[in-house]
């Protein structure tokens, strides 16, 4: 059993790590997790499938595992929960892998045990979409870097070589100086800024405003990544309008786009992100290769990135 006591919260990982598969959200289509672990397996990781992970989601073909009810959730909010903390605080578990997003991390996030986890020695957490949730409960409860990055469980990843290979070099190497660019990227509001990377999925994001147990926000300096799927250009505006409303963006030091795959117009978002967020006097750039869409990118949260706003722009990770 290996020993995970004083690593880096991003890793890298080693062979041999045991690694925890988790399903916080919902549940994966049949073959799936098949996939995953033996793709988990191919990078010389050890995988331990948890009871919320091994949940097919309905229409999948194969009876007698999908739940009747709640049926885009991967089991009872008890047992993701339980199923998460426990792959946190088991100190022989080395990293921790979701399986999917879809929908339901923010049901669980208070039935998490902040002490439990304040007491466990932080490891790599890797997921996006809906994860989203969960990361930001690590941020702002315990300080902790996370991973956001596509999921083992989907065939975004598992049939994007890609997407696939970024992944594994953010769960295998080094992370410290790495740079982030995009064919696509674009610079909608020019710039320079520090700070740290926060965010992820917007919708997610707008869940989570004004829950009563979260620690007071405070994004004074902070590098924001947005991103989305399936949303019409009136929702993205919508859940904007929240953040914006709460002030959650108040001090941000820039903002960095991701796709908008299934969305409205990325022309249409692009221009709604500069007339909401432009007034904040930051620098913004777009269609930086993380999120949903081809290829997408793996990237940190919760460590110092310094973007480029201007002819090329990028996110470089700042010197420690």
């Amino acid at each position: 059993m290996s020993d995970t006591g004083g690593r880096d919260p991003l890793g890298p990982l080693r062979p041999g790590d045991r690694v925890a598969v988790v399903a916080p959200s919902g549940p994966a289509p049949a073959g799936q997790l098949d996939r995953a672990t033996a793709l988990l397996r191919s990078w010389q990781l050890a995988p331990v499938v948890f009871p919320s992970a091994a949940v097919i989601a309905p229409g999948s073909g194969v009876d007698g595992r999908s739940r009747p009810l709640g049926h885009y959730l991967a089991g009872p909010d008890a047992r993701r929960a339980e199923d998460l903390q426990t792959a946190w605080c088991d100190p022989g578990i080395a990293g921790i892998f979701c399986l999917r997003g879809g929908y339901g991390s923010i049901r669980v996030l208070d039935l998490l045990d902040r002490e439990a986890f304040a007491a466990a020695a932080p490891k790599p957490l890797y997921g996006s979409s809906d994860i989203t949730g969960i990361h930001e409960w690590l941020h702002d409860h315990l300080g902790v870097a996370s991973w956001f990055t596509p999921m083992v469980g989907t065939a975004s990843l598992l049939d994007d070589e890609v997407a696939a290979r970024q992944l594994r070099d953010a769960v295998l190497t080094p992370y410290r100086g790495r740079v982030w660019r995009s064919d696509a990227a674009v610079t909608l509001v020019p710039g320079r800024a520090t700070g740290t990377l926060i965010g992820g999925n917007l919708s997610l994001l707008a869940m989570t405003v004004g829950a009563r147990r979260r620690p007071p926000v405070d994004h004074t300096g902070a590098v924001v990544l947005l991103e989305d799927v399936n949303e019409d250009t009136y929702r993205v505006d919508g859940y904007l309008q929240a953040l914006l409303r709460s002030g959650w963006f108040d001090g941000i030091a820039a903002v960095v786009l991701g796709s908008w795959h299934r969305c409205g117009p990325v022309d249409e978002i692009h221009d709604l992100v500069v007339e909401l967020l432009g007034p904040l006097g930051v620098p913004i750039v777009g269609e930086l290769g993380f999120g949903h869409g081809p290829g997408a990118a793996s990237l940190p949260l919760g460590v110092s990135a310094n973007v480029l706003a201007d002819d090329s722009p990028q996110l470089a990770l700042a010197s420690p």
